[in-house]
Formats: structure tokens, C-alpha cells, sequence
């Protein structure tokens, strides 16, 4: 079966962010990937597909066995699952209930329902057991003190709990509440009552009333109510009983707060947040049964807009996607507290989310570098995954979520093939278009720079714009302009608006997979299409690239550009320049030697930075192939071997 190309292109509607999908009339080319050593000979190198060249017939061939894809897993979800209707619809409910929840969105109080019911204080009809664990570590220091974020301390007496003073990630922990977690993993209830009970204390009388400020925004309010009603063990175990009650009303007043603002939020993944606040308030709290009609139909409208076809959030964010996860992971558990059933439609929503994060797992089992997000530890994906109890593969061919995955052996291959994220659904936008990362078993050999989302802990916020920028990816940039602008609070602008993307399966002696993608986010500047070729051995053992750009359009072709390729490399490997300039040798931590070979110009080593599992800069160096070309377009091949 051959595989069509498809052209990705930003939407232009205001409900969907659709992939627009073209039929290419090209077929598999049968011919050989050339296996040389390095190296590059002056010989054509098989990189490029010929338009008018003789195709064969060529099938799509399974995966090798032995490789990351062949899993005996259960639940699988293939690509291309389109969602129906019904995953988005409203739960079917009676037509009381549909009565009931048209009321409470119309603004009807559910004592208005039953005028007769007694008015009583609000309490909680049942404890939730926590799905997710926190950091012990994290939590130790809060018994001590002290917030620890990414890696950075600050004194609890000495932390604003009210105005934007703090930095976003600060912000979402001690406006969320999400340390409350933390705090529970580190040692018994009893032991930490006490340090729950002072900094909400400290909040309420920070926060009096809602504002508008970052307590107050719509996703840190659903983290924090969220995190109220599964922590109330937590924070309402104390003896003193006018604190109880406050905590109580706190968590009443904030209900009924996000039933009339949820639709205020700020994108449509703090709206999730909101929603699943309400329905598990709906569920908790007593006579809640509107309440939690009128959440779950909001919810899973806008799980509908927040989700791609293919299981993405429309952020395209690693960290938008696990916070989502979480959600729904932490929603159901409330579910199961009262003995209810969560909709199906969340389990359904829930089996399409993992396999896309799972697409962006390299071969120790951590997160890749992209939008922003660190490189998330295996332990925190295992945890997160397990407690979905969805079992599944990674999506390797992602079209609108947009990140291709090439499992070959022991390498893992990352593409970003899609346009980046609108305006309306980024948080920490980069302009990662092409960029690419690439591991082989355990060891991260090209990598992107990442850390922008966890900016104003060890990460410097100052650094935060940099870090979403073209030059801080594995992908080629012209006079260091941006193939998307960046822009501040993580909205990016104009820039890359469509993206062809075609991947095939070579047959030829070794067997490979072939990815080929262009942009057009250099066009209106310059004129000229970035067209990236990658082909991965199915041994794992040899990358081949080829960078072209390509004239488009009727932009003046005079003058020169400079024009740089960036291989931001894993941390701790050695390098060696070769003699000629156009190689470099790698030596990575677990014995094996790669080298990196251009096919023409220089290649020069710089400094870079890595952002770690914890947040953390980490001082790398990245090979960059640099050179001033004329505006009528070029064409750069290179090529990443395994020696050893």
C-alpha cells in the first residue's frame, strides 16, 4: 500500500484547527539508500525525489522486529481514528435531567429546584483517593519552608500569593495548589496538616475576593478547586472547626464562581480545567447533581474543541497534552469516590490522548523538546500513563497533532511536520517547524533546546523568548530570523501557514523509512520554500538529511543569504573536529561512536543549552553548518552515522 503525501495547513476556522489533506500522485521509489561510508562521496545522493523519475511499486512494510513499535499492548489506537459526533455530545440523560441541566446553565440555583429543602453548610460526600503521586522531594521542602519549583527554593513567609508578580510556572503552583500533592507523597497526613492548613490560610487572606489577577484566572482556579476537593483530607483535618468551615465556603463561593466565568478562560485547556472544577464540585459537594449535568455536557464540548482528530491537543504542547491526561485522570477518580460512573465519552477522549504523548517518548522513556517542554523524566510518564489505564502504542504518523516518529532498532526519530500553534490555543509557542530530535537506545544524540514552558526557575525568564526561537532547534534558519514570529506571553504570529509533509517506506536492501516536509514560512520574506529530507536506516545506525530551498513565488532571487543548520546536541558527548572541516566525531556516554559528516560546507561547534527533566539548563554544544548562499536557493546534505 503506497502512502500518500498531505499538505498540513493552519485552519481558518473559528471552532477547528484543521488539517487540510491533498492526495499526491507519487509512488514509492524502489531505489537503493545508499549504505557509503563516510565520507559523502561526490557520487548523487539518493535524497531527493526525482518528479518526473520512473517509480516501482513500493509496500508499506511492517516495522523490524525487535524494534520500539512491536508491542504486544491491547487498546490500540490506529492513525487516522476520525472522532464521531457522538465523542463530543452532551452524556444522554432523561429529559429531567436535561430539564435540570438547562436550569442551572440558565443561572437557576439548584435549591430553586426543591424550595422545601433545607438549607444546611456545605460539606463534602466523599474522599477521593489521589490517582497521581507528587514529589517527595518537593513536598520535604514545603515541611521545611520552602516551595521548590524546577529546581529553585522560595520561603513560603517571603512568596506574594497575590498580583503578577511571580513567574507563570510559580503562578499556576500557588494559585493551582498543586504542591498539595507534593506535600501528601512526603510522609504521613498527620505530619503535614499543619503546613496545608498555614498556606491556604495565607492564600484566603491574600485572595478575599476574586480579581483580576492570576488567582484568579480561569485554569488556576479549576486546578486549585480541583486540588481543594481531592486534598480536603488534607487541608480540613485540622481540629480547628472555624477554619474547616472557611475552607469549606472557600470551596463553595469557588463553584459557583466558575459556573458563572468558565467561559472566560483563556484558552480552551484552562476551560478544561475549569470544567472538570465543576463537575467534580457537582459530584462532592452536596446537591450537586445540576451542578455536575451542567459540567459534564461543558466538558466534553470543549474536550471537543481542545482535541485534535488524531488524539492532540491543538497547542501542540507535550506538557498541554499530560496536563490534559491529568485532568481526566484526577476527574474520574472523583467519580469513583461516589460510586458513579464517569461518561463514556471520557474514556474515550482519555484513549486518544495517550498515544500521541507516547510518540514523543525517546529510548530512556522521557519526554522530547518540544513547545517549550523539558525533557519530562520516564517515572513521571509511567505514573501519569498507568493511572489512565489506557495500554497503547505511540502514534508514529500524527497528521494534525504533527509530530512524525520513525522507530528503527534502537533509534527513535522526532519529526515536527505540522504548522505551529495559533495564537488562540498557544501557551509557549515556538517556531520548531522541521526541527527534528534523535536518540539512539538510551542516549539523546540531536535534541532541541527546550525549557521555555518551565522559564522562571533555574531557566532564567529572560531566556524564555530565545529558547522558543527558530536557532534554538535542530532545523536550518535564514539571517536568524524566525520561521514563525515569536511574540511575547507565548503567542507566536505570522510565519509558517502550511506545511507538505510525505512519508514512504524504501525498499530497498537495508530498508528505510523516508520523511519529506516543506514550509512556507520563509516565503513572503525571502521567496523561498525550506524542503527537508530524512531518511532512517531500519538498523538505526544511519541518518541522512538533505535541506533544500526552494524558489517560490515572484520575490526578487538577487543578492545572497546566510543561511545556518543547527544539531543541537544531548548532553555529555564528546566531540572531535575532523581534519577537513566537514566532520565531526561523537563519542556518547555508553561506549558508541557516531559521526557527523556535511557533504559541503564547514561545519563549526558551539555552545548551547539542554533543559533537563527537572527544569534545569544543562551546558551542551551544537554543530551548526553555516554558509552564504544566493537568494536563487541551495541545497545541503549531511549525514549522522553510527561508527561503533
Amino acid at each position: 500500500m503506497e502512502r500518500s503525501g498531505l499538505s498540513i495547513a493552519r485552519g481558518t476556522s473559528a471552532e477547528t484547527d484543521e488539517a487540510a489533506a491533498t492526495v499526491s500522485g507519487a509512488s514509492v521509489s524502489g531505489e537503493r539508500a545508499d549504505a557509503r561510508a563516510i565520507p559523502l562521496g561526490p557520487g548523487p545522493e539518493p535524497l531527493r525525489r526525482e518528479a518526473n523519475g520512473a517509480a516501482k511499486g513500493g509496500a508499506m512494510s511492517e516495522t523490524p522486529a525487535g524494534t520500539a513499535e512491536e508491542l504486544p499492548e491491547i487498546g490500540v489506537i490506529e492513525p487516522g481514528r476520525a472522532l464521531a459526533l457522538a465523542d463530543f455530545s452532551p452524556p444522554a440523560v432523561g429529559t429531567g435531567e436535561r430539564l435540570i441541566r438547562m436550569a442551572y446553565a440558565m443561572g437557576l440555583p439548584p435549591g430553586s429546584l426543591n424550595p422545601f429543602r433545607k438549607r444546611t453548610s456545605p460539606r463534602l460526600t466523599a474522599t477521593v483517593t489521589n490517582p497521581l503521586p507528587g514529589d517527595p522531594a518537593a513536598g520535604t521542602a514545603l515541611r521545611a519552608g520552602h516551595f521548590l519549583l524546577h529546581g529553585v527554593k522560595t520561603a513560603i513567609a517571603d512568596t506574594e500569593f497575590s498580583g503578577p508578580r511571580n513567574s507563570p510556572p510559580f503562578e499556576r503552583m500557588i494559585h493551582g495548589f498543586c504542591w498539595l500533592n507534593d506535600l501528601e507523597s512526603c510522609a504521613p497526613r498527620q505530619q503535614c496538616t499543619q503546613v496545608a492548613e498555614r498556606v491556604l490560610a495565607t492564600w484566603l487572606a491574600a485572595n478575599p475576593k476574586p480579581n483580576a489577577g492570576p488567582a484568579w484566572d480561569v485554569g488556576n482556579t479549576g486546578h486549585r478547586q480541583l486540588n481543594w476537593l481531592i486534598q480536603a483530607p488534607l487541608l480540613l483535618s485540622g481540629k480547628d472547626r472555624k477554619f474547616r468551615a472557611r475552607g469549606l465556603h472557600a470551596m463553595a463561593d469557588t463553584a459557583r464562581w466558575l459556573d458563572r466565568n468558565v467561559g472566560k478562560a483563556d484558552d480552551k485547556l484552562a476551560e478544561v480545567a475549569g470544567w472538570c472544577a465543576i463537575t467534580a464540585a457537582g459530584l462532592l459537594l452536596e446537591d450537586g447533581k445540576a451542578r455536575r449535568l451542567f459540567g459534564e455536557a461543558g466538558l466534553i464540548k470543549a474536550l471537543g474543541d481542545l482535541v485534535g482528530d488524531d488524539g492532540g491537543v491543538l497547542s501542540r504542547s507535550p506538557l498541554g497534552q499530560m496536563e490534559a491526561i491529568a485532568l481526566l485522570v484526577r476527574l474520574k477518580a472523583c467519580y469513583a469516590a461516589v460510586r458513579s460512573e464517569a461518561p463514556h465519552q471520557i474514556d474515550t477522549i482519555l484513549t486518544l490522548l495517550v498515544p500521541p504523548l507516547l510518540a514523543l517518548l525517546h529510548g530512556d522513556g522521557a519526554l522530547g523538546s518540544w513547545q517549550g517542554a523539558p525533557a519530562v523524566p520516564a517515572e513521571t510518564i509511567e505514573a501519569l500513563v498507568k493511572a489512565s489505564g489506557v495500554r497503547t502504542r505511540p502514534l508514529r504518523d500524527a497528521r494534525q497533532w504533527g509530530y512524525q516518529r520513525v522507530a528503527a532498532r534502537g533509534a527513535i526519530l522526532q519529526f515536527d511536520a505540522a504548522p505551529p500553534p495559533l495564537a488562540r490555543h498557544a501557551r509557549d509557542g515556538c517556531a520548531s517547524t522541521l526541527a527534528f530530535e534523535f536518540s539512539h537506545g538510551a542516549e539523546r544524540i540531536i535534541v532541541n533546546c527546550g525549557g521555555a514552558a518551565v522559564a522562571g526557575g533555574q531557566i532564567p525568564l529572560r531566556l524564555a523568548q530565545g529558547l522558543r526561537a527558530t536557532a534554538a532547534h535542530s532545523t536550518l534558519n535564514i539571517d536568524d530570523f524566525n520561521s514563525t514570529a515569536v511574540l511575547i506571553n507565548g503567542k507566536l504570529g505570522s510565519g509558517v501557514s502550511e506545511v507538505d509533509i510525505d512519508r514512504r517506506t524504501l525498499n530497498s536492501e537495508s530498508g528505510a523509512t523516508r520523511l519529506e516536509a516543506s514550509h512556507n514560512g520563509y516565503v513572503s520574506r525571502y521567496g523561498l520554500t525550506h524542503r527537508r529530507i530524512l531518511i532512517l536506516r531500519d538498523d538505526g545506525t544511519e541518518l541522512r538529511g538533505e535541506d533544500l530551498l526552494v524558489p517560490t513565488g515572484k520575490k526578487g532571487k538577487r543578492g545572497t543569504i546566510a543561511v545556518a543548520l543547527r544539531f543541537h546536541l544531548g548532553p555529555h558527548i564528546e566531540l572531535a573536529q575532523g581534519r577537513d572541516g566537514l566532520g565531526v566525531t561523537l563519542a556518547l556516554a555508553d561506549g558508541s561512536l557516531w559521526q557527523f559528516r556535511s557533504g559541503r560546507d564547514p561545519v563549526t561547534i558551539e555552545e548551547s543549552l539542554w533543559a533537563d527533566g527537572l527544569g534545569r539548563p544543562v551546558g551542551t554544544r551544537q554543530l551548526v553548518v553555516s554558509a552564504k548562499v544566493p537568494r536563487s536557493g541551495e541545497t545541503f546534505s549531511w549525514l549522522l552515522k553510527k561508527m561503533r
